[in-house]
């Protein structure tokens, strides 16, 4: 009976060794069927998979959404146009003891009218000069031992009365006629409101889709690289159409700016609170630099200003790639559901009928008319 159960209890004891040794040899067949979990997610699904237990079968499934990557290409950044490069001597700084040169026709009438005083202040101080060298050599000690006792001379005070007045009247005629025209704003084709902050300035354009250009100040090696004057070069411009009115609205967020081009004869503060308005009219298409004309705080001088008149047909590729419209161009797709919708924003040629008008136009309401008429004839009999 003991050799019965020492031999039972010695089997048991083989099959269990033999059970755990087939146990111990299970997890090395496994990799030769696939698993449900990693089929759920397999490279066909573009997610690499994470169950897989060493580096050969991992390298395919990663392998795979790379490639679908490469075939794919990303879209490239639409790029914001510049149209004109810097001209030397035209709308910049130059060595000449002169006004830049102008290209509005109010700035060429200012300059014109500049000449003219410069012309009017040379004759009157060589004038002057004359006189002063006439009493100097004739009624000195020497030439004129014995002074006369004039005190009076009607024509002398008549005329140095009347000639000075005649003179301020020539030069005010003009001034008046100047600033005249430098405030009474024409009717504008484009409207563009200038901010200044500290210290940059920010354009937005309210009759193109009310949308923003923020401009800076380059670095030196960036207006080097870009060929713009140093210290006057901004990475984004403010564009305007060349031959039109263009009306500017200026203001400020924190203290008080200057908005100033000399080659269009603009200048005009941007005041916190307030809006101010001048206007200009380019007639030249390129590249003008202004830069900030009041003092305004430590990075004053750091506030330059780039504005590029260019034909109409290039303002408005310009505007599309700031995502704005022309006048009477349809509006883009808006991201929000609400504001594509029929309702929000019907087509052009559907009417709005007046509440309570016309026929029903929908099956809801043609169904509801419908029943009506038969529900009140069966209240009546």
């Amino acid at each position: 009976m003991k050799s019965l159960k020492s031999l039972g209890f010695a089997g048991l004891i083989a099959t269990m060794a033999l059970g755990g040794a087939l146990h111990a040899q299970a997890p090395a067949a496994t990799p030769a069927t696939a698993s449900p979990t990693a089929t759920a997610t397999t490279p066909a699904s573009g997610q690499a998979a994470a169950t897989a237990t060493t580096k050969d079968a991992a390298a395919p499934a990663a392998a795979a959404p790379a490639d679908s990557a490469a075939a794919t290409p990303a879209p490239a950044a639409s790029k914001i146009p510049e149209f004109y490069q810097p001209t030397p001597g035209i709308g910049q700084p130059t060595d000449k003891i002169s006004l830049q040169p102008q290209v509005t026709d109010l700035g060429l009438f200012a300059q014109h009218f500049d000449t003219a005083l410069i012309w009017v202040i040379t004759a009157i101080s060589l004038f002057v000069l004359l006189l002063l060298a006439i009493v100097i050599v004739r009624y000195n000690r020497r030439a004129n031992p014995t002074p006369s006792r004039t005190s009076h001379n009607t024509a002398i005070e008549i005329v140095w009365t009347v000639a000075p007045v005649l003179i301020l009247l020539c030069i005010a005629v003009p001034s008046i006629k100047l600033l005249a025209r430098q405030y009474a704003t024409p009717k504008p084709d484009l409207t563009v409101k200038v901010i200044g902050h500290q210290w940059y300035w920010s354009y937005q354009y309210p009759d193109n889709g009310d949308f923003e250009v923020v401009s800076n100040i380059l670095t030196d090696a960036q207006d080097k690289a870009k060929g713009e004057p140093r210290q006057l070069g901004v990475d984004a411009r403010m564009v305007v159409p060349v031959d039109s009115v263009i009306k500017i609205i200026t203001t400020s967020d924190d203290v008080i700016h200057s908005f100033a081009v000399p080659a269009f004869w603009t200048k005009m503060d941007a005041v916190p609170g307030r809006l101010n308005e001048t206007w200009f009219k380019v007639n030249r298409p390129g590249l003008y630099y202004g830069q900030c004309s009041e003092l305004c705080g430590a990075r004053h001088g750091y506030m330059p200003i780039a504005v590029e008149v260019v034909s109409k047909q290039q303002f408005a590729q310009w505007v599309a790639a700031n995502g704005g419209t022309m006048p009477g161009a349809a509006k883009p797709a808006s991201s929000d559901a609400t504001a594509n919708s029929p309702i929000s924003n019907p087509p052009a040629g559907t009417a709005n009928p007046e509440p309570g008008a016309g026929a029903p136009t929908t099956a809801t309401e043609n169904s509801t008319a419908a029943a009506t008429p038969a529900s009140q004839a069966a209240t009546t009999n």
